[in-house]
């Protein structure tokens, strides 16, 4: 493959660049994720791709390269779609409650997989939480699977689930800048278009590209507003929350706008023990579960299949939690 005809297309500027085909940019992200792009022509390829910015088309291509060198799963026996959870941000400023959210859809009988890194760049991640109660992350593929079929949920890192994407991640810490892999492990289906994926953004302009992806990946996703990153609703103000499938999207939530007017119980501090304190209290009823999450909680059983529609899903949330404080 001629690399330096990829720069030289590619690397002319926001203004003078020339935009790959969709088939282009799968064939250059799969040689990039094969390890096939020596080191000076990969960071090339990344600094123009950040200069250009990718059109949608490129990335729905870089998706597909991506999907066929992932690790995959088996969606488990049922009706009931397993949902898949790219944690890759992590939080310093609030509680990260990605782990909250996964371990009420698996209260729920709803299969889960995480995915994320270990490191935290300063950040409180998943997978310390998770570690925390007692939770470590999966050593393989099929211990992921066999967690998933006999627990309800799995957490898998992602060197094992695509070390191509881990590899292109690690660049960040040698050209300073983010690349396409930042976006591209935010949108990733293990289970090959069998699962619901919670798909987030910080920016609007990340949200409207992410849309235009998924929309014409044929994806199932949830797409709303991360917090901080991290794909749970802001547990303070609900963002909005959309539902696409079938090369559409439906709005489920719209955004709430207006100032609160009771603040939500959340844990004193963001770190790991805190969180996990706090978790428990919640898991066990003694604090209310803020209304956004439980609002993402309903908009989640819904999409993949627990529920029959969003109305049965908010029933199933408020009437039939078992014990959980859910307002």
């Amino acid at each position: 493959m001629d690399f330096a005809l990829f720069i030289r297309e590619i690397g002319r500027g926001a203004t003078g660049a020339r935009n790959m085909s969709r088939a282009e940019a799968q064939q250059l992200y799969g040689a990039i994720l094969d390890g096939a792009v020596p080191d000076l022509e990969l960071g090339a390829i990344a600094i123009a791709l950040r200069m250009k910015t990718e059109t949608a088309d490129e990335m729905v291509g870089f998706l597909a390269a991506a999907g066929e060198r992932l690790s995959s799963l088996r969606r488990p026996h049922g009706r009931i779609r397993p949902v898949v959870i790219p944690t890759y941000n992590g939080a310093r400023r609030g509680a990260n409650l990605t782990p909250l959210l996964a371990l009420l859809l698996q209260h729920f009988g709803v299969p889960v997989l995480l995915h994320g890194l270990s490191d935290d760049y300063g950040r409180v991640t998943s997978e310390q939480i998770l570690r925390e109660y007692g939770l470590p992350p999966s050593s393989s593929v099929p211990q992921a699977q066999l967690r998933i079929d006999e627990y309800g949920m799995a957490y898998l890192p992602l060197p094992l689930l695509s070390p191509g994407l881990d590899r292109q991640l690690a660049l960040r810490r040698r050209l300073g800048l983010r690349n396409s892999a930042h976006s591209l492990v935010k949108m990733l289906d293990p289970f090959q278009g069998d699962a619901l994926l919670l798909a987030a953004a910080t920016h609007p302009d990340y949200l409207a590209s992410m849309r235009t992806v998924l929309t014409s990946a044929g994806a199932n996703a949830l797409l709303l507003r991360g917090t901080e990153g991290e794909p749970f609703a802001n547990p303070k103000r609900r963002p909005t929350i959309e539902h696409i499938h079938g090369g559409v999207s439906d709005l489920l939530f719209e955004a709430e706008h207006d100032s609160l007017r009771n603040l939500p119980q959340l844990p004193a501090d963001c770190d790991a023990i805190a969180t996990v304190a706090w978790m428990r209290r919640v898991l066990a009823g003694e604090v209310v579960l803020p209304q956004p999450i439980a609002n993402q909680l309903a908009c989640c059983l819904y999409a993949c299949g627990r529920a029959t529609d969003l109305h049965q899903a908010k029933a199933l949330v408020a009437v039939e939690s078992k014990g959980l404080a859910l307002a």
